[in-house]
């Protein structure tokens, strides 16, 4: 942009610069985009403008949008209500303290985006400072102090770039997602559950189940979750934690970012914005990356395979609830495209790949010590199942029931056993057999 700006060879073509973005190149969007930067421009502090991300996000919901009807409405109350009931029998958690939600596509991006931006910023900061060394680097050596002292706009440039796109993937989620707990992170407040009635009728659409049963199961998947997170208090904060730590972490490739600025046409933008889709940009995460997101994925098991189990409990009546059950394994294994395109801005995945796992080993706890022990074990972080867990739930539920032995209780019983029989236990470090003359 530089190169070509500075050189007067007719500056860049916004069209050229929204693909490279990833954003709509329809005229009123591309007079947002440049008021957008613009403004990024004038900041006067380091931080991202994220309300650049909520006008994307609210504009790519909105198309296609329809309001909620009176019918719906009035569905989704009672759908509720029989959902709490049957839940309260599922799970040791008590009810709500407000009455669940029904938003449009645009209220779930308003509502979700601080959580979002949140979670996206450690990697755009990662970005937008991976790009500023980068055009300091390749400058001219009379150009570099200029591009030093307007880091600070860089910066802001990068992040309102970075701002936009994470607004267009917010926006299509919202188009994919049918409530709050839908991804499997908290991005409502606790003890606030939601569904998006249009999202919920479009899930249903290619399925041969009757449409109260689709509602009433999705309900009843909602308040799980809900009910969750506003129990294990810690739980919310510990998620979101791991998620933003993990992001910290995340490296950019300033060597294939130098190889881009090298080459960079701007009238041809489809690498850049190839490198930017398929996360070209993100280096390869390290050992302690991958460390962080083994017990990342494990948490977020354990949380879909929780409510996956209790739901299970909770629509034993509902006929299709197996078939309704096995549709949402399906869609979630296969993720969306909006989840690929988050994956891409900041390298994780939401969906838990050891869910059949976690839910099963729940099952297997439910069965053994029952609804409450079973819930007991989200009242603190140190209490909840491991890995190893997933791998050996028997070995849990041996720990729950008290069953456990070890291989110091094994010799204990082994030399009770022989002195019953009246023979001589052996010693430690011998072999048991009497001495001989």
């Amino acid at each position: 942009m530089l190169r070509e700006m500075l050189s007067g060879g007719g500056g860049i073509d916004p069209s050229s610069l929204a693909g490279a973005a990833g954003l709509p190149n329809d005229p009123a969007s591309l007079a947002a985009l440049f008021a957008q930067l613009q403004q990024a421009m004038n900041k006067a502090d380091d931080g991202i403008d994220w309300t650049v991300a909520v006008k994307q996000g609210e504009e790519r919901a909105a198309t296609g949008q329809r309001q909620i009807a009176d019918d719906e409405r009035a569905r989704f109350d009672q759908a509720f209500q029989v959902a709490s009931l049957w839940l309260d029998e599922a799970v040791d958690f008590g009810a709500l303290p407000t009455t669940p939600e029904l938003l449009t596509r645009r209220a779930w991006v308003a509502a979700t985006m601080p959580i979002w931006s949140q979670l996206a910023e450690p990697v755009a900061l990662s970005i937008s400072d991976a790009l500023t060394r980068v055009m300091s680097e390749q400058a001219p050596e009379e150009m570099r102090s200029m591009i030093e002292g307007a880091s600070r706009m860089m910066r802001g440039i990068g992040g309102a770039l970075f701002a936009m796109q994470l607004g267009q993937v917010v926006g299509q989620l919202a188009t994919e997602v049918v409530s709050g707990g839908d991804v499997g992170i908290p991005l409502l407040d606790d003890g606030r559950a939601a569904i998006l009635p249009q999202n919920v009728a479009e899930f249903g659409n290619d399925l041969d189940i009757p449409t109260d049963q689709i509602e009433l199961y999705l309900a009843v998947r909602e308040l799980a979750h809900a009910r969750l997170f506003r129990h294990a208090r810690w739980l919310r904060l510990h998620l979101i934690t791991a998620i933003t730590a993990f992001a910290r972490g995340i490296d950019i490739d300033t060597e294939r970012l130098e190889e881009l600025a090298e080459g960079f046409d701007p009238s041809n933008t489809e690498e850049l914005r190839n490198a930017v889709v398929n996360g070209a940009l993100i280096r390869a995460k390290s050992e302690s990356q991958q460390a962080a997101l083994a017990r990342l994925e494990t948490m977020l098991a354990l949380v879909e395979g929780w409510v996956d189990a209790a739901t299970a409990d909770a629509t034993a009546r509902l006929p299709k609830s197996v078939a309704i059950a096995e549709t949402i394994r399906r869609r979630r294994a296969s993720g969306g495209p909006a989840e690929s395109a988050f994956a891409t801005l900041v390298g994780l995945e939401l969906r838990p790949r050891r869910l059949r796992e976690a839910t099963a080993m729940w099952r297997a706890v439910t069965d053994a010590v029952g609804i409450e022990a079973r819930d007991a074990l989200w009242s603190h972080p140190d209490l909840l199942p491991t890995a190893d867990d997933l791998d050996d739930p028997a070995a849990l539920i041996a720990r729950l029931t008290g069953t456990e032995t070890t291989e110091a209780d094994d010799e204990f019983d082994q030399a009770l056993e022989q002195l019953l029989r009246g023979e001589t236990p052996a010693a430690p470090g011998e072999d048991g057999e009497e001495p001989t003359s």
